[in-house]
């Protein structure tokens, strides 16, 4: 599973939502089923940055769901469509 770790650039809007773009879009192509992108827990501030981010509705058509699995919080998976 690909994963996304925001840990090295939390402090930086910019560089969060690029990554987070780019990270999407490449999942997107590549056919994988899910990845995950890794907020961490803290204080659950950029949870809810990658959360508004992936509610857009221009960034809701490359994914079919997100969840944040019970027991690790700091994890978020974002299911894709099956490639065709």
């Amino acid at each position: 599973m690909l994963s996304l770790d925001l840990h090295p650039i939390y402090r930086n809007n910019r560089d969060i939502e690029l990554a987070m773009r780019q990270f999407l879009f490449t999942a997107a192509r590549s056919g994988e089923p899910a990845v995950e992108i890794i907020p961490g827990k803290g204080t659950g501030q950029l949870k809810r940055r990658v959360l508004a981010f992936l509610d857009q509705k221009h960034i809701k058509k490359l994914y079919l769901r997100h969840e944040s699995p019970p027991g690790n919080e700091g994890r978020v998976i974002v299911h894709f469509r099956e490639a065709r």
